[in-house]
Protein backbone atom coordinates (compact mmCIF):
# COMPACT_ATOMS: atom_id res chain seq x y z
CA UNK A 1 0.00 0.00 0.00
CA UNK A 2 2.67 2.31 0.99
CA UNK A 3 4.18 2.01 -2.56
CA UNK A 4 1.16 2.51 -4.46
CA UNK A 5 0.64 5.94 -2.43
CA UNK A 6 4.24 6.61 -3.18
CA UNK A 7 3.58 5.91 -6.92
CA UNK A 8 0.54 8.64 -6.56
CA UNK A 9 2.53 10.80 -5.24
CA UNK A 10 5.36 11.06 -7.48
CA UNK A 11 4.28 12.13 -10.60
CA UNK A 12 2.41 14.82 -9.29
CA UNK A 13 5.55 16.60 -6.71
CA UNK A 14 7.86 15.73 -9.85
CA UNK A 15 5.14 18.01 -11.81
CA UNK A 16 5.70 20.52 -8.74
CA UNK A 17 9.15 20.82 -8.95
CA UNK A 18 9.39 21.03 -12.71
CA UNK A 19 6.90 23.87 -12.53
CA UNK A 20 9.00 25.54 -10.04
CA UNK A 21 12.27 25.25 -11.68
CA UNK A 22 10.53 26.43 -15.18
CA UNK A 23 9.10 29.38 -13.15
CA UNK A 24 12.58 29.73 -12.10
CA UNK A 25 14.25 29.75 -14.85
CA UNK A 26 12.45 31.86 -16.86
CA UNK A 27 12.48 34.86 -13.96
CA UNK A 28 16.07 34.64 -14.03
CA UNK A 29 16.61 35.20 -17.66
CA UNK A 30 13.79 37.88 -17.57
CA UNK A 31 14.96 40.12 -14.44
CA UNK A 32 17.90 42.12 -13.91
CA UNK A 33 19.41 42.85 -10.93
CA UNK A 34 19.99 46.34 -9.89
CA UNK A 35 22.26 45.41 -7.46
CA UNK A 36 25.01 43.62 -10.00
CA UNK A 37 27.04 46.23 -11.54
CA UNK A 38 27.37 45.97 -14.92
CA UNK A 39 30.26 44.07 -17.30
CA UNK A 40 32.92 46.56 -18.77
CA UNK A 41 32.49 45.96 -22.46
CA UNK A 42 33.81 49.28 -23.93
CA UNK A 43 37.27 50.43 -24.53
CA UNK A 44 38.51 48.40 -22.12
CA UNK A 45 38.15 44.95 -23.57
CA UNK A 46 41.02 45.71 -26.21
CA UNK A 47 44.03 43.11 -25.45
CA UNK A 48 47.38 44.86 -24.90
CA UNK A 49 49.37 41.76 -26.47
CA UNK A 50 53.05 43.18 -24.45
CA UNK A 51 54.40 46.01 -23.88
CA UNK A 52 57.22 46.48 -27.02
CA UNK A 53 55.10 49.17 -28.22
CA UNK A 54 54.09 52.59 -26.94
CA UNK A 55 50.64 52.27 -27.98
CA UNK A 56 50.47 48.98 -26.12
CA UNK A 57 51.83 50.56 -22.71
CA UNK A 58 49.40 53.22 -22.71
CA UNK A 59 46.69 50.11 -23.32
CA UNK A 60 48.04 48.73 -20.57
CA UNK A 61 48.08 51.82 -18.58
CA UNK A 62 44.25 52.09 -19.97
CA UNK A 63 43.14 49.00 -18.70
CA UNK A 64 44.92 49.15 -15.21
CA UNK A 65 43.14 51.99 -14.95
CA UNK A 66 39.52 50.43 -15.91
CA UNK A 67 40.02 47.45 -13.68
CA UNK A 68 41.59 48.66 -11.20
CA UNK A 69 45.05 46.89 -11.13
CA UNK A 70 47.78 47.53 -9.55
CA UNK A 71 49.96 44.72 -10.56
CA UNK A 72 49.21 45.52 -14.47
CA UNK A 73 50.18 49.23 -13.45
CA UNK A 74 52.91 48.04 -11.76
CA UNK A 75 53.93 45.97 -15.09
CA UNK A 76 54.59 49.61 -17.04
CA UNK A 77 56.09 51.44 -14.06
CA UNK A 78 59.61 51.63 -13.61
CA UNK A 79 62.15 51.29 -11.24
CA UNK A 80 63.19 55.13 -11.34
CA UNK A 81 60.03 56.25 -12.52
CA UNK A 82 59.34 59.74 -11.51
CA UNK A 83 55.83 61.59 -11.14
CA UNK A 84 55.27 65.20 -10.91
CA UNK A 85 52.66 67.59 -10.88
CA UNK A 86 52.21 71.34 -10.47
CA UNK A 87 50.24 72.05 -6.60
CA UNK A 88 49.21 75.56 -7.76
CA UNK A 89 47.81 76.05 -4.01
CA UNK A 90 51.53 76.51 -2.74
CA UNK A 91 53.01 77.54 -6.24
CA UNK A 92 55.87 74.74 -5.95
CA UNK A 93 55.96 70.86 -8.18
CA UNK A 94 55.43 68.24 -5.96
CA UNK A 95 57.29 64.67 -7.11
CA UNK A 96 57.20 61.26 -6.07
CA UNK A 97 58.82 57.87 -7.00
CA UNK A 98 57.81 54.80 -7.68
CA UNK A 99 56.82 53.25 -4.25
CA UNK A 100 54.71 55.86 -3.29
CA UNK A 101 53.23 55.51 -6.93
CA UNK A 102 52.27 52.00 -6.46
CA UNK A 103 50.69 53.35 -2.94
CA UNK A 104 48.56 56.17 -4.50
CA UNK A 105 47.67 54.42 -7.02
CA UNK A 106 46.47 51.21 -5.02
CA UNK A 107 44.48 53.69 -2.88
CA UNK A 108 42.83 55.53 -5.88
CA UNK A 109 42.11 52.09 -7.07
CA UNK A 110 40.34 51.07 -3.91
CA UNK A 111 38.90 54.33 -3.01
CA UNK A 112 36.70 54.39 -6.39
CA UNK A 113 33.72 52.70 -8.15
CA UNK A 114 34.80 52.90 -11.79
CA UNK A 115 37.85 54.83 -13.94
CA UNK A 116 37.33 55.76 -17.65
CA UNK A 117 40.59 56.83 -18.77
CA UNK A 118 40.71 57.58 -22.93
CA UNK A 119 43.88 58.65 -24.35
CA UNK A 120 43.85 61.53 -26.91
CA UNK A 121 45.88 63.34 -29.48
CA UNK A 122 49.47 63.13 -29.02
CA UNK A 123 50.58 66.69 -28.89
CA UNK A 124 54.34 66.34 -29.53
CA UNK A 125 56.49 63.39 -29.42
CA UNK A 126 60.26 62.42 -29.85
CA UNK A 127 63.18 60.06 -29.25
CA UNK A 128 65.22 57.55 -30.29
CA UNK A 129 65.84 53.31 -30.11
CA UNK A 130 66.04 53.55 -25.83
CA UNK A 131 63.68 56.26 -24.86
CA UNK A 132 60.85 58.36 -26.00
CA UNK A 133 58.99 61.29 -24.86
CA UNK A 134 55.24 62.36 -26.00
CA UNK A 135 52.78 64.92 -24.13
CA UNK A 136 49.67 62.79 -24.76
CA UNK A 137 46.08 64.41 -23.86
CA UNK A 138 43.61 62.26 -21.86
CA UNK A 139 39.92 62.36 -20.22
CA UNK A 140 39.65 60.57 -16.74
CA UNK A 141 36.47 60.04 -15.77
CA UNK A 142 36.29 59.41 -11.91
CA UNK A 143 33.12 58.09 -10.10
CA UNK A 144 33.65 57.14 -6.24
CA UNK A 145 29.57 56.88 -6.35
CA UNK A 146 26.54 57.32 -9.01
CA UNK A 147 26.36 60.97 -7.32
CA UNK A 148 29.88 61.95 -7.06
CA UNK A 149 32.27 62.16 -10.62
CA UNK A 150 34.85 63.87 -11.56
CA UNK A 151 35.79 64.63 -14.60
CA UNK A 152 39.80 65.49 -14.81
CA UNK A 153 41.27 66.23 -18.50
CA UNK A 154 44.46 67.65 -19.70
CA UNK A 155 48.04 66.26 -20.75
CA UNK A 156 50.64 63.71 -19.24
CA UNK A 157 54.04 64.21 -20.85
CA UNK A 158 55.47 60.31 -20.32
CA UNK A 159 58.90 59.70 -20.88
CA UNK A 160 59.90 55.89 -21.59
CA UNK A 161 62.96 54.17 -21.41
CA UNK A 162 63.31 50.74 -23.19
CA UNK A 163 64.67 47.95 -20.98
CA UNK A 164 67.56 45.79 -23.10
CA UNK A 165 67.25 42.79 -21.23
CA UNK A 166 63.05 42.42 -22.10
CA UNK A 167 62.72 44.63 -25.17
CA UNK A 168 60.00 46.16 -23.51
CA UNK A 169 59.29 49.53 -22.76
CA UNK A 170 58.33 51.39 -19.51
CA UNK A 171 56.97 54.61 -18.24
CA UNK A 172 60.07 56.47 -16.56
CA UNK A 173 58.95 60.11 -16.04
CA UNK A 174 55.53 61.23 -15.89
CA UNK A 175 54.49 64.89 -15.38
CA UNK A 176 51.05 65.46 -14.88
CA UNK A 177 49.43 68.61 -16.68
CA UNK A 178 45.92 68.28 -16.25
CA UNK A 179 43.43 70.97 -15.93
CA UNK A 180 41.29 70.79 -12.45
Amino acid sequence: MESRVQRQLTPARGSVCLGIACACSLLGLSCLNPFAPKLATGLAAQTCYDLTTIENVLCTFRNAYTFKDTTLYGSIIDKDFAFTYRDYDHGVDVSWGRNDEMRTTYGLFQSVEDLTLIWNNEVSSSGNDTSYSTVRGFNLTVTFNPSDIIRVSGYANLTFVLLRSTRTWKIVRWRDESNF
